[in-house]
């Protein structure tokens, strides 16, 4: 892989003067290019974490985070067993650092920034540092990436999870041993627990390795411009590249220059016409290999069949660990779909087309990338199969799904934007500006201008490639100063590529400002129709006296008014008059309620009605015999409309 530090190439003429070579992203630590995106996505989803209110999927993750464990452990079996394992996580993360908004979705706000750092990690693995350092870049200023990285659910973990399991899988197919198939085993078993959904990301993963077993990792999972044999610690036996070998028996005689610690350069790079008049012996090229300038080097013999049943073993192997502890949790979550999904239609063509935007959380972002993703495509070729596998198969196997049993969630592909994201990098890589006619300066030779990167993807760090090789001095050289490289601030070279592209990512962060924006605002979807349980419960706050009572209606829905109130009243919460059995009691996320209304009623001469939607008269709006006795024990003294909710003080 080449040392990640990614210094500049080095040469010196024969003066002993010291040149550099075209500074890009290769030229920075290798740890930049995945902090870099880390750190920007955490500023991004710091910012204003605090200020939408929960809303009723959190409230949901408050209410059985805050359950003893047994009560949690009563709950999965009756109710969101799916999650089950993500809450016993906020268990014991919320008796630490407590139960704020902020408290509540800071693990998905670092996760969201994991989740950058490792995509650009597998941009700069699979298609070059550029396109990682662009990659993580693009998600960082997604407003999806803020919208899940602001949410306490499981979305923003199960997305760090499955970057990072391609990560390992991509690992383990270049150079398998045991701790790379155990760490990828471990990957994948954490991603089932915490979103049984993102497993379908699995079918992507079997593609890859069964291409990989069928042809060998060559343009599916090697590094850009680099061959397995080419790897530091590759198990396998080694083709014999000589301009990138990184074993000492395959690399080429070297010759001395006078300048004090410069690199060595290869003779195999002299021209094969070079004679020696200019003092320098011409070198023939390292025993067993070609004539430099002739076909490509021969590869020694590789036993493809032994590594393809490596391969499938190894995957098929790591999957255990995932089967086991999953299937069980599959087999109650299944159990409880009808309640858990009752709310969720089947899927339509329509649905599939309105993705992109429903899934950036911006419908403009949400072309935009799915625009620069299938550029990727077109610039990656068969090096685009993975991360394009992973995003295509996901969506295609739950709208198959969708469309027979209720499963048609957008929040549920948040896992798949990353990959996008490495597609998009791809073409966010190739970006440049229409380029001034290149001058040569007259002092320089043919052979010392610098070449054009024009390769379709860029070479891995600090190996050099036939396109770029090491330049050698020569006597000629002598007493000439360096010329200036017009190629290290052009439009086409690395550095104005990255500005290009760094350009293009500003240019979606500002397409998706607003939405940024709104979504700090209320995470509730559609964001036109908010849910003000703050709002009501200072109402409630400012005007309860002792002895209130409070009830809620309806009491069975899905916008859980009572735990909105319960949220963020806590102690100060007035009696609820009409519970026989609470949420925990019922090992549900539903209370519920007594079947004589008027009964547990008497003897409460006020009494706070909280209704969800906005109610000119909220008395009416509740149904059934609670509604029959409110409306004959109380009259209606205020209303206070709030969004989303109606609170209404009854007095007898």
């Amino acid at each position: 892989m080449g040392e990640l530090g990614g210094e500049r190439e080095r040469a010196c003429d024969a003066a002993g003067v010291r040149r550099f070579g075209p500074a890009s992203v290769r030229a920075l630590p290798g740890w930049a290019v995945w902090v870099t995106p880390g750190l920007l996505t955490l500023v991004v989803t710091l910012a204003g974490i605090g200020h939408a209110q929960p809303w009723r999927d959190e409230l949901a993750t408050w209410s059985a985070a805050t359950r003893p464990l047994s009560d949690l452990t009563r709950m999965t079996r009756t109710i969101d067993a799916a999650t089950g394992p993500y809450y016993l996580l906020m268990h014991g993360w919320t008796a630490i650092a407590g139960t704020s908004p902020t408290a509540l979705r800071l693990p998905s706000a670092l996760a969201m920034a994991v989740a950058a750092a490792l995509t650009a990690r597998l941009g700069a693995v699979l298609v070059g540092r550029r396109a990682g350092l662009l990659a993580g870049l693009l998600f960082a200023v997604l407003p999806v990436t803020s919208r899940y990285g602001q949410e306490a659910r499981p979305y923003a973990l199960a997305t760090l999870l499955a970057v990072l399991a391609t990560l390992l899988l991509v690992e383990a197919l270049r150079r398998p041993t045991w701790r790379r198939w155990a760490g990828y085993a471990a990957a994948v078993a954490a991603l089932g627990l915490l979103h049984l959904v993102a497993l379908t990301l699995l079918a992507a993963h079997a593609v890859v390795v069964l291409l990989t077993a069928a042809h060998g990792p060559a343009g599916v999972v090697d590094p850009p411009g680099q061959s397995r044999a080419q790897m530091p610690d590759a198990s396998r036996p080694r083709r014999r590249h000589l301009w990138r070998s990184t074993q000492p028996r395959d690399r080429a005689r070297v010759e001395h220059h006078g300048c004090h610690d410069a690199p060595q350069t290869p003779t195999a790079f002299h021209s094969a016409t070079r004679s020696n008049a200019g003092g320098t012996p011409r070198v023939s090229p390292h025993p067993g290999s070609r004539e430099h300038g002739t076909d490509a080097p021969e590869a020694e013999p590789q036993n493809v069949t032994g590594e393809a049943r490596e391969a499938l073993a190894g995957w098929l192997l790591a999957l255990v660990p995932a089967v086991v502890l999953v299937t069980p949790l599959a087999l109650v979550a299944r159990g409880q779909r009808g309640r858990q999904l009752d709310w969720v239609d089947p899927a339509r063509l329509p649905d599939l087309a309105a993705l992109p935007g429903a899934l950036a959380q911006s419908g403009v972002v949400g072309g935009f990338v799915l625009a620069l993703a299938a550029l990727g495509v077109a610039r990656l070729g068969r090096r685009a199969l993975l991360p394009a596998a992973a995003v295509l198969l996901p969506v295609l196997l739950m709208f198959a799904a969708g469309t027979m049993v209720p499963l048609w969630v957008t929040r549920y592909l948040v896992f798949t934007v990353p990959f996008a994201c490495v597609l998009a990098g791809a073409a966010l890589a190739a970006a440049r500006v229409t380029p001034a006619p290149a001058r040569t300066p007259a002092t320089a030779t043919p052979a010392e201008a610098t070449p054009a990167e024009a390769t379709p993807a860029e070479p891995a760090p600090s190996e050099a490639t036939p396109a770029e090789p090491a330049r050698t001095a020569t006597p000629a050289a002598a007493g000439r100063t360096a010329a200036p490289v017009e190629a290290e601030q052009g439009p086409t070279s690395p550095r104005g590529r990255v500005a290009a592209g760094i350009a293009v990512v500003v240019l979606a962060g500002l397409l998706g400002l607003p939405d940024q924006v709104a979504l700090r605002r209320t995470h509730e979807w559609p964001r036109s129709a908010p849910v003000d349980y703050a709002g009501a419960a200072g109402i409630i706050r400012a005007g309860q006296r002792p002895g209130d009572a409070i009830v809620y209606s309806p009491r069975d829905g899905w916008l859980f008014p009572d735990l909105g109130m319960a949220y963020h009243l806590g102690s100060r919460l007035p009696r609820d008059v009409l519970v026989v059995r609470d949420q925990r009691q019922d090992a549900s996320l539903w209370a519920v309620e007594c079947d004589d209304p008027a009964r547990c009623l008497a003897g409460v001469d006020r009494v706070w009605l909280v209704v969800t939607g906005r109610r000119a008269d909220p008395l009416a709006a509740v149904p059934g015999a609670k509604g029959d006795a409110l409306r004959a024990g109380y009259t209606v003294r205020q209303v206070w409309p709030r969004p989303g909710i109606t609170v209404a003080l009854l007095v007898r």
